[in-house]
């Protein structure tokens, strides 16, 4: 694991991508977290910053302090345990946009690797077949560049740094990944390669289905 020092971005402040009486919908920068850290000096995060502008405002789910990307809060409890709902019966529909390193020969896969906190390395996390709870990504091919590929990722899990884990599982460490990736992917990048792009759900209030995009900054 690589020392870093809390540095979060303040350009723009806050990225609101919809905003309704029921849900918030961010852009979050890398190097924010999602939810305050436990140091004093990781107070800031995508949450506080939310509620400075909108004090009703509850996290949902969260993203790596290094992905960047949609996210989603609710504006009330009752949208709260509506969204809450529909992640724990997997109806929440994200896809995220990686750079690893390495050529991926085939065009589309899946990784059925079960993962598990790597306790005393921790927040690594590790494939353990014995006691790991069930982790499930499929990926595709968007492009294959010198020494390097573009894929999407379907989690249909969410584990935490499931993305980062299966990828490095199967040779290709997403670059910049200061966890996982060795010190040539690591340096491949100035940051964590990997976005969350799109993320479909139903409305809290009337249950139509809404698509949620942002744009791949690498």
């Amino acid at each position: 694991m690589r020392a870093f020092t809390y540095n979060p971005p303040t350009r723009p402040y806050l990225d609101i991508v919809h905003v309704d009486e029921e849900i918030l919908v961010l852009s979050k920068p890398s190097g924010l977290l999602s939810v305050p850290g436990k140091a004093s000096e990781h107070a800031d995060c995508l949450e506080a910053r939310a509620q400075q502008q909108y004090q009703q405002a509850r996290i949902v789910h969260r993203l790596d302090m290094d992905t960047s990307g949609i996210i989603i809060m609710a504006m009330n409890a009752k949208a709260h345990r509506h969204l809450g709902l529909q992640f724990e019966r997997r109806k929440v529909k994200k896809l995220y946009e990686a750079r690893v390193q390495g050529i991926i020969e085939a065009d589309r896969g899946e990784i059925d690797l079960p993962l598990i906190c790597d306790w005393p390395n921790r927040p690594r996390q590790m494939v353990d077949h014995e006691r790991g709870k069930t982790a499930l990504t499929r990926w595709r091919v968007l492009q294959r560049e010198p020494l390097k590929t573009r894929v999407e990722l379907a989690p249909f899990t969410g584990r935490s740094h499931q993305l980062r884990v299966h990828m490095l599982a199967i040779g290709h460490p997403i670059l910049g990944d200061n966890l996982y990736a060795d010190d040539d992917a690591f340096k491949a990048a100035d940051r964590l390669q990997l976005h969350a792009k799109s993320l479909s759900l139903h409305h809290p209030a009337d249950g139509r289905l809404l698509s949620f995009f942002d744009r791949v900054p690498f």
